[in-house]
């Protein structure tokens, strides 16, 4: 099998340095410390119970963090606390002793030797019998925080183990009961400590920090990583499910095995292996000719998975098939946190998804949020995910056809490597708002064909991007700045329609005077695509659309204003299409209501030659639109202010609906025996039966031997047509029959619309004749 140069550089870096331990033990002399606690005074070891108890009566229950909250709870964690403040430590030999455990530490837990570890005072945990603290991971305080230390002060006590874990390996410490016990271990760690039996255990905690000092020059095969990293950006992708081959991928995306935080994310404090390999990849990457940042990764794998014990043959195979099951899962179809991954027998990675959420600038400095899913074919790892512990996991069982699925979530750092002349569009990928930022500042410096190359290189993937509304300004500024058609459209397309506001139209202008009208026109209807098309019940754009119609005449854009007005104009219209010509009548109401509005507001966005055409459409629509024609009018009449009530058009739509509304009302009656309904079917043989029933002016009842699926086509069309009629099943002989009887519905509908049109006639004059 051939190796990629993204599996080459994950085996070169994953031998560049022997990992450190995540956690590392350390035994001392008691003479090395002296130690007091306000209120108690010296504390002579080892510890014994009298003196102990004075510290308890000093102490405090101790908390515990959950997100942002501070928590007590006795059942999570259960020991005494003594603040910092209340301690001192000193004596003769402790400088050095603590002086010499960070040394062993640094060096035991992998971190570079340039490193200088400081360890800050935290707490003083007393634990009596039965007391512990569940499984937990320390969050980290300070952003130089890279590690806890633990030092147990010795005393006979039994229990009370702290077990520390990571990527599925545990050590068990137990304290001395004459030396003194020093622990340490990684922030990321999840540990616990075990309730005491007998006794009391008695600890100091301090925050590890980790603090750079002279950088040493990362050493190891810096050529061939280079080598491997230009073939790497130099060769086609190849993604893991598909045989075509893809243009060369635009990064790197080398996983880490700790977890870190934003403000403790830098290049000196990466923790054991990651510390290495991370300066290694670094001088890789300036020697290829590529920039590196740090990054942070939210990691997904679905597996194919099952209970250990269980084999998923037994019990959904082809010979255990039930053609009676009613299809109900039971417990093999419940969905559950999936508890220890132990208990899984995992099978086959189904689908991994790799998220970018910030990342540092090339220099190192600063960082930013960004959202950027990367590909398989970009990520590569020394460790694999399913080598570590996920921080989530759940599990669905078998559901029928699918199911036996185990999701785990992990969070990792990353370095992102890039080739320098593919910079601009590997960030610009990640966050729409530098790009666009950069590019304005470019073409104010006067750089414009650097920001023109620039621009080109967003091509690939700006179409996909969704950028925030609030930078439709500068992307106007730059699209008029570039000076190229091309690059201008491509920027602003991804935009929606809903970003508008009159703040825009200077923008607006410039780019339709610089490149016209005729470029102008596919990049609003690429804001009115089916993907951005505006949805008329959610109307609070439209509510803008005549302001920034007027300010963009007032800069002389009379043919944009059109343009978005005419689109809008296509979107309303499109739904009345639909609306007018729908059942059931209560579903039709309700949404020609909501197209009362956008209506109003495009015909006063629109010119005289677009209001015209909107107005003789209108009419041409079926009486329905009388639904949203109504309610339009009543809108402009409790309108506040003149110019809303004196919408141009507005008096064209009452003259035509006072003109249907009197239609109705003169229609003569139905005459009291007429029991035709006026119906036309899909033209089968069964619709033209049913529409011979129908258009009978006397017969009210059809008893219609019918098989199954003829019946239920009759019953769709009685229904969706919410014709006046009954329909049942007379469930005796082969085939059932059919009866079908018209109901008084027919009279009173109608009765019904003439009243309305009545009533709504007689507000229309009252309106016109006020």
């Amino acid at each position: 099998m051939v190796v990629t140069p993204r599996e080459r550089l994950a085996g070169l870096l994953g031998g560049a340095k022997k990992a450190g331990a995540f956690s590392a033990r350390l035994e001392a002399p008691v003479a090395g410390l002296g130690l007091e606690v306000a209120g108690v005074g010296p504390v002579r070891l080892p510890l014994r119970a009298p003196q102990v108890k004075r510290l308890i009566s000093v102490a405090r229950p101790a908390l515990f963090g959950r997100g942002e909250q501070t928590l007590s709870d006795t059942r999570v964690r259960d020991t005494w606390q003594i603040l910092p403040d209340q301690l001192s430590l000193a004596g003769p030999s402790w400088p050095s002793l603590l002086s010499g455990a960070l040394e062993h530490f640094r060096d035991a837990l992998g971190l570079p030797a340039a490193t200088r570890l400081r360890a800050e005072p935290h707490a003083m945990l007393v634990y009596g019998k039965g007391q512990f603290f569940l499984p937990h991971q320390d969050s980290e305080k300070d952003d130089a925080m890279v590690g806890t230390l633990v030092l147990s002060l010795p005393s006979a006590h039994t229990g009370g183990e702290l077990v520390v874990e990571h990527a599925g390996h545990q050590c068990v410490y137990s304290a001395s009961k004459t030396d003194l016990t020093l622990v340490a271990f990684y922030a990321d760690c999840r540990h616990q400590v075990t309730p005491v039996r007998t006794g009391y255990r008695v600890t100091l905690t301090f925050n590890l920090l980790a603090e750079p000092g002279t950088s040493a020059e990362a050493s190891g095969p810096l050529a061939e990583l280079a080598h491997s990293l230009r073939r790497h950006f130099g060769s086609p992708a190849k993604p893991r499910y598909g045989t075509r081959e893809l243009d060369p991928p635009t990064r790197l995306v080398y996983l880490l095995d700790h977890e870190y935080t934003q403000r403790g994310l830098s290049w000196e404090r990466l923790k054991g292996a990651d510390a290495g390999r991370a300066a290694l990849l670094r001088a890789a990457s300036g020697q290829a000719g590529c920039e590196s940042v740090l990054a942070l990764a939210e990691v997904k794998e679905t597996w194919d998975a099952y209970p250990e014990g269980d084999d998923p043959w037994d019990d959904h195979g082809y010979d255990g098939y039930d053609e009676d099951d009613d299809g109900d899962a039971g417990e093999d179809g419940e969905v559950g946190d999936a508890g220890e991954d132990g208990d899984y027998v995992f099978q086959e990675l189904i689908d991994d998804e790799i998220t970018l959420g910030w990342w540092t600038g090339p220099d190192g400095t600063g960082g930013e949020e960004i959202l950027l899913r990367v590909q398989d074919y970009e990520v590569c790892a020394s460790t694999e995910s399913a080598d570590l512990t996920p921080y989530d996991s759940q599990y669905e069982g078998y559901m029928g056809n699918y199911g036996n699925t185990l999701d785990r979530w992990y969070r990792r750092a990353a370095v992102v490597v890039w080739p320098r002349e593919r910079a601009f569009a590997a960030r610009g990928e990640a966050g729409s708002r530098w790009a666009l930022e950069e590019l304005r500042v470019g073409i104010a410096r006067g750089d414009l064909d650097r920001a023109r190359d620039q621009a080109r290189s967003l091509a690939p993937f700006w179409k996909h991007t969704r950028p925030q509304p609030e930078l439709l300004d500068c992307a106007l500024q730059v699209a008029a700045g570039l000076d190229e058609a091309e690059s201008a459209a491509m920027l602003l397309e991804p935009f929606q329609v809903g970003a508008l506001g009159s703040e825009h139209a200077g923008g607006l202008a410039a780019a339709a005077e610089r490149y016209g009208t005729g470029w102008m026109r596919p990049v609003v209807d690429a804001w009115f695509a089916s993907e951005h098309r505006l949805q008329p019940q959610q109307d609070q754009w439209t509510e803008r659309l005549p302001e920034l119609c007027a300010a963009l005449r007032a800069h002389r854009a009379p043919a944009v204003a059109r343009l978005l007005s005419a689109g809008v104009w296509a979107a309303v219209d499109s739904s009345l299409r639909l609306w007018t010509t729908t059942r059931p009548a209560e579903i039709r109401r309700a949404q020609l209501q909501q197209l009362a509005l956008p209506l109003r507001r495009v015909l006063a966005a629109a010119d005289e030659e677009l209001r015209d055409g909107i107005l003789a459409a209108l009419r041409e629509r079926e009486d329905t639109v009388l639904e949203c024609l109504m309610p339009l009018l009543r809108h402009a009449a409790e309108a506040s202010t003149s110019t809303e009530r004196g919408v141009a058009g507005l008096d064209v739509i009452a003259r035509n609906c006072a003109d249907r509304l009197r239609a109705v009302c003169e229609r003569p009656p139905r005459a009291a025996d007429d029991w035709s309904v006026a119906w036309a079917g899909c033209g089968c043989e069964l619709c033209g039966v049913l529409g011979a029933f129908l258009g009978s002016r006397s017969r009210r009842v059809l008893e219609w031997p019918l098989a199954k699926e003829g019946r239920r086509h009759v019953h769709t069309r009685i229904d969706s047509a919410e014709l006046p009629v009954r329909h049942l099943t007379r469930r005796q002989g082969r085939p059932y029959t059919l009866v079908l009887t018209k109901t008084q519905e027919l009279f009173t509908c109608e009765q019904t619309v003439r009243s309305q049109a009545a009533a709504d006639l007689a507000w229309l004059m009252s309106v016109r004749n006020g």
